[in-house]
């Protein structure tokens, strides 16, 4: 605490009534790095000693990191005190990343529901022989446990995550890395699925952002009690942090990924290896992921084989990303609508997309905690709530359509869809009659025969914004789809 030291190394004796941490009255006041060398059994344990170094009064919030060897079978410890901090958040405030502090990744904790839906994966792979060098007699000889009834079938009744764990410890240690390797990878497809659809619960979630400003209100509820539920749109003033080229190079080097260009927009990316998903059928997707300067995305290997992505020469690479960091602004304006006050007599009425409830203060000091509501999910909420329907501009659909794949169902039975034809996405519009056809192509549209059949495709070029903006004011926008 007095700086004569900068490495302390204590135990469970010095786990207890001790304060390490950055305290404005120390001398020393620089941010502490804590490393959990080793997790034990008892998580209250752990828990305590973390305490030591992150305490009321400090200057910094210390730096934590468990610490594991390349012994799989290691993580078994960190889970279960990454469980009980899961719980220990939600029983204290109600959100589950609260407990952790961040310290745990969620793929950290291996008796998540996650964790058990991957097992069960993990158990089919091994009954289907699909885990190369593990076979399923060589796994139930190991850990003593059957995962098959006398008439050789996969057993319905499973064994549960937290045995299957204890008995894997047992295992030679390449045998635990091999089967924590796949395990892992099931855990993470499981739980990136949740995140992309929406359906992952961490709890509360803070929004952070440079500032955010509340420009328009309205009451859309109000209960008999008086209490309101609330409309609001709010303004997000964000900077931008992309990554930079030293470290997108480093990105590269580390997983062994592809620099690549795409031949189309003259866009970089890094393309890595990610996790694969895995169906109940046993069939096994394998993924790229495509990290970008401020996105990422992921795609199979068919839609990448579909795209206009190809290799490039790290000369190429580098000119292509610092190109695109040149054409960035330093921050970026964005809206977006919220549900805040009285949530749950209107929860169902509310777009299921995503459940998800945010926090975030305004630049004045206010605090909101509600739901965030998708700008292609307005129309449905304010049909829900008797409201008038926002108005779309053309430049907002065919982003729609382009980059989130929406389709937009319009009056008189037409549709505005993403369709890839010739490895370019282009927009489509279906439903259209043959009579108005003739008056469509004037306006800018074009048609295709594809297939004996002819197919209407609307420009994305300044043209076809002309030719949407035509369109929707003869078809209202009904509805808008979003991809899932």
């Amino acid at each position: 605490m007095d700086g004569k030291k900068k490495i302390l190394v204590f135990s469970d004796a010095g786990g207890t009534g001790r304060s390490y941490h950055a305290d404005r009255g120390a001398v020393n006041k620089s941010r502490r790095s804590h490393l959990l060398l080793e997790s034990g059994w008892k998580a209250d344990a752990a828990v305590q000693g973390l305490g030591r170094t992150n305490r009321t009064n400090q200057v910094h919030a210390p730096l934590f990191r468990p610490v594991a060897t390349n012994v799989k079978g290691e993580k078994r410890f960190l889970s279960t005190i990454a469980r009980r901090l899961d719980s220990l958040g939600a029983l204290t405030k109600g959100q589950r990343q609260t407990g952790g502090q961040g310290l745990f990744r969620p793929e950290d904790n291996l008796e998540s529901d996650y964790a058990k839906t991957a097992l069960r994966r993990l158990y089919r792979m091994l009954y289907t022989g699909d885990i190369e060098g593990l076979s399923l007699l060589a796994f139930e000889e190991a850990t003593g446990l059957s995962l098959t009834d006398s008439d050789g079938s996969l057993k319905e009744t499973l064994p549960p995550i937290t045995t299957f764990l204890n008995r894997v410890l047992a295992m030679r240690i390449n045998q635990q890395n091999a089967i924590f390797g796949y395990l892992e990878e099931r855990i993470e497809a499981e739980i990136d699925a949740a995140m992309t659809a929406g359906t992952y619960e961490i709890g509360v979630e803070q929004l952070s952002a440079e500032r955010f400003d509340v420009v328009d209100r309205k009451t859309i509820f109000t209960h008999e009690s008086g209490a309101e539920t609330r409309l609001l749109e709010v303004r997000q003033v964000e900077r931008l942090n992309p990554m930079t080229l030293e470290t997108a190079l480093l990105l590269a080097d580390d997983t062994g990924g592809e620099l690549m260009i795409n031949a189309q927009s003259g866009r970089a990316a890094v393309c890595v290896r990610t996790a694969s998903l895995m169906f109940d059928d046993g069939r096994v997707e394998e993924r790229r992921r495509m990290v970008r300067p401020l996105t990422q995305e992921r795609l199979n290997l068919q839609s990448l084989d579909a795209t206009h992505w190809a290799r490039a020469t790290p000369e190429a690479f580098a000119e292509a990303w610092t190109a695109e960091l040149a054409s960035l602004p330093e921050t970026a304006v964005s809206t977006f609508h919220m549900v805040t006050g009285l949530l749950l007599p209107v929860w169902s009425r509310l777009p299921n997309d995503s459940t998800r409830v945010y926090r975030l203060q305004t630049a004045d000091g206010e605090r909101l905690i509600g739901r965030r509501v998708d700008s292609l999910a307005l129309p449905g909420l304010c049909a829900a709530f008797g409201l008038d329907a926002p108005t779309f501009t053309p430049e907002q659909l065919r982003t729609a359509v382009l980059d989130d794949g929406a389709t937009i169902q319009l009056a008189d039975g037409l549709q505005i869809r993403r369709s890839l034809v010739m490895q370019m996405q282009r927009i489509e519009l279906i439903g259209l009659p043959a009579a108005s056809l003739s008056h469509w192509k004037s306006a800018g549209m074009r048609t295709e025969i594809i297939a004996y059949k002819t197919r209407v495709f609307i420009p994305t070029n300044a043209a076809g914004v002309d030719a949407l903006r035509q369109l929707v004011d003869a078809h209202p926008v009904l509805q808008v789809l979003r991809r899932h």
